[in-house]
Parts: C-alpha cells; sequence; structure tokens
C-alpha cells in the first residue's frame, strides 16, 4: 500500500513561479529572445538560492537530462533509463560504454563546484591549460560566452560535444556567480544548433535555455516536493544507517539498494518501505536489478 503526501508537507508555494510571459511570448529577433532567457535565468537565479531546492538532487536529475540530449545528438538511442542503468547498475572492472561515460562525465561535472580541476576530472581528455583557455574565450553577458565557447571548442574538437556543452553551461554559472553547473543548453539544443556561428548560433542559446530554465524550475519545484516529504517521513525509518540512505536520496538521482550503506536485504527492505510510505518511487518497473529515486 503507498501512502498519499501530505498537502501541507507537499506545499511549494514558497518556490517562485516563472511568469506566463516568458513561456508564451513569441519572439522572433535576437534582442526579444535575449530579453526572455534574460529574464529565464534570473528566475532560475532566485529559485536556487532558496534553501530547501535539493540542489545536488536537481543538478544531478538535470545532468540525466543533459546526458539523455547529447547521447541523442552522437546518433546513439539510449534513453534515461539506459542511461541510468548503464551508471548505477557497473561492476568493479566493468566498462561503462559510450553512453554510460556521457552520463558519468555530466555527474562528475556537476557533483563539485564549478573549477578548471573538477571539469577537468569530468573531460578527462583535455589538459587544464586547454580547459581554461576556452573558458577564457567567451565575453560579455552569460549567453554570449556560452556561444563564444561552443563556437570555440567544436570549431577546434568538432566531436567533442559533450565537452562543448558542459563548459557552455561553466561559463553560464561563472557569469551569474553561481557555485556549481547547472546542466542548461544541451537539453534545449538540437543537433543541428551545435553547427551554428556568430549571431545563428546566440539565437539557438538564447532559445535553449529559456525552454530549459522553465524545465528546470519545474524540476525543482517537483523535487523540492519529493524531498521535503522524504525529509517527513525520514523518522519512521528504524533500519540502522536509515539516515545515511536518505541523505542518498536527496542528492542522487538514482540509487541502487547495493549502493547504501547497509546489507543488501536490509537495504532491499528500506526501498520497500519508503515506496510503501511514498517518499520515493522505484524507476525501472523490474522485479531485480532495481533503481529508486526521489
Amino acid at each position: 500500500m503507498t501512502f498519499a503526501r501530505p498537502d501541507h508537507i507537499c506545499d511549494c508555494e514558497t518556490i517562485p513561479r516563472m511568469a506566463s510571459w516568458v513561456t508564451s511570448a513569441r519572439a522572433e529577433t535576437l534582442e526579444d529572445v535575449a530579453f526572455l532567457s534574460g529574464a529565464a535565468l534570473n528566475h532560475l537565479h532566485l529559485v536556487l538560492g532558496r534553501a530547501e531546492v535539493p540542489h545536488a538532487l536537481l543538478r544531478d536529475r538535470l545532468a540525466l537530462r543533459a546526458a539523455e540530449a547529447c547521447v541523442a545528438f552522437s546518433g546513439r538511442s539510449e534513453r534515461a533509463g539506459e542511461l541510468r542503468d548503464a551508471v548505477h547498475l557497473l561492476r568493479p572492472g566493468d566498462l561503462p560504454g559510450p553512453a554510460g561515460e556521457t552520463c558519468l562525465a555530466w555527474r562528475c561535472a556537476v557533483e563539485r563546484p564549478a573549477s578548471i580541476k573538477a571539469l577537468g576530472r569530468a573531460l578527462p581528455d583535455f589538459q587544464a591549460e586547454r580547459i581554461a583557455t576556452w573558458l577564457d574565450r567567451g565575453q560579455g553577458g552569460p549567453v554570449i560566452r556560452a556561444a563564444m565557447v561552443l563556437e570555440a571548442v567544436l570549431t577546434e574538437a568538432p566531436r567533442a560535444e559533450v565537452a562543448a556543452l558542459i563548459l557552455a553551461d561553466a561559463v553560464v554559472a561563472q557569469a551569474l556567480g553561481w557555485e556549481y553547473l547547472v546542466p542548461l543548453l544541451a537539453a534545449g539544443l538540437k543537433r543541428a544548433d551545435l553547427r551554428k556561428q556568430g549571431e545563428g548560433l546566440r539565437l539557438a542559446c538564447h532559445r535553449a535555455l529559456v525552454a530549459s530554465t522553465v524545465e528546470a524550475v519545474r524540476q525543482a519545484t517537483e523535487l523540492t516536493r519529493g524531498a521535503g516529504y522524504l525529509k517527513a517521513v525520514a523518522p519512521k525509518l528504524r533500519a540502522k544507517g536509515a539516515g545515511a540512505a536518505v541523505e542518498m536520496f536527496l542528492a542522487r538521482d538514482a540509487v541502487a539498494p547495493s549502493a547504501l550503506p547497509l546489507p543488501d536485504r536490509a537495504a532491499r527492505r528500506l526501498c520497500d518501505r519508503l515506496v510503501e510510505l511514498g517518499a520515493v518511487r522505484e524507476l525501472t518497473g523490474r522485479d531485480t536489478f532495481r533503481l529508486y529515486g526521489v
């Protein structure tokens, strides 16, 4: 039996809503689209400033979305569920495969505060000096800088879409004063956009950020609701190590029972209990090799 989440716990009215004109306005010129993307990013900035938002969980969920987009850019068919499997069901010595590597790169990029060193961990094929040079390429506002970094990376390394998009999001974060990279551009761009240059690329980036920021705010609201309920039911959990397990759910898009700091049987029972309480969902629909998340 699954329990409904009480309304007083689910109330997310403290998360400001995106103004409807940001999403409903039809803008064609670069100036108009830039105005909308600026408004959208400003709203997301306010949302990310809220303490109740589960920031690590939101970044990890957006990283999965960005990885899914990048995998599609490369012509592969893996979707979110398959990417979760590629990352969370890895055994020691296993290789994640191309799609899994893409997902791991994005997850690594959002785990630590954005820095040359952290970005180098996410993009081990590129030296720190090269990453720093690319990040310094852009001048101006966050979207102009992002477009310039995208163009610079893809001119020098045409197949490095993942690196280009991670670094473009990094300069957006730097320009807005965010400590962590927030994956936005990949999910809003089309594959053809990555071959554009100049004004055409800037226009595509502005449009992508409007769409992706709206989705990021929606995810932030949904995950804040889920995280609030998980915290509320946590005292009902009697298993030793349940507190540490809850913290993992509050920071990761998906968790395998085997990753929890409990014996296997206790971990499975805890996951079943959290599903019963309505605090987490089983994400795969399988009877075995299950994954759970808020």
